[in-house]
């Protein structure tokens, strides 16, 4: 149930990784929507250590995110990788220095907090959507979730903020 709800926050989820993240502690990355590691990071899918698979939607994002062949990897050797390699697969966004993690995590946070809620949700559900459907029904999906964007008060701030040249103030309306 943890694993659904933080999939299916309607808010930006962003990961702030700064040691190992072991097992669970990966799969809670990948459920998070922006993932940014510190240089000292490591992670390991353990699992395979205990004699288990992978839990928390692991064995449903990882392939999704790094394909099956680096995934079938990770899962059955429990190999440790440190944050560039991590990095470089796709597996983290963005490495930074070990103490500068927070105060980059936190100024992402603080950008994505002044943007448009409704369209950030909706651009969350495309996404997700977008990993199971067909061209066809995401073009669809679009079209949905571009109809109510301009119903919103929040696209005609968009719009009003980009004519007079000034900073948007997002309401979730």
């Amino acid at each position: 149930a943890f694993a659904l709800l933080l999939y299916n926050l309607e808010k930006p989820v962003i990961a702030a990784v700064n040691g190992v993240a072991a097992g669970a502690g990966v799969s809670i990355a990948l459920l998070s929507d922006i993932r940014i590691a510190s240089e000292k990071a490591r992670f390991t899918m353990a699992f395979v250590s205990r004699g288990l698979i992978p839990d928390c939607g692991a064995t449903f994002l990882m392939p999704r995110l790094l394909g099956a062949g680096k995934s079938f990897e990770l899962m059955y050797t429990g190999d440790i990788i440190d944050a560039k390699e991590a990095e470089r697969i796709g597996l983290v966004n963005k490495v930074v220095p070990h103490d500068r993690l927070m105060d980059e995590a936190t100024v992402l946070a603080k950008r994505l907090a002044k943007g448009p809620p409704l369209a950030l949700a909706q651009i969350k559900r495309a996404v997700h959507s977008g990993l199971m459907n067909d061209l066809e029904q995401q073009l669809y999906f679009e079209t949905y979730a571009q109809n109510f964007g301009f119903g919103t008060e929040d696209f005609k701030e968009g719009v009003s903020s980009f004519l007079e040249k000034r900073p948007p103030q997002f309401k979730g309306r």
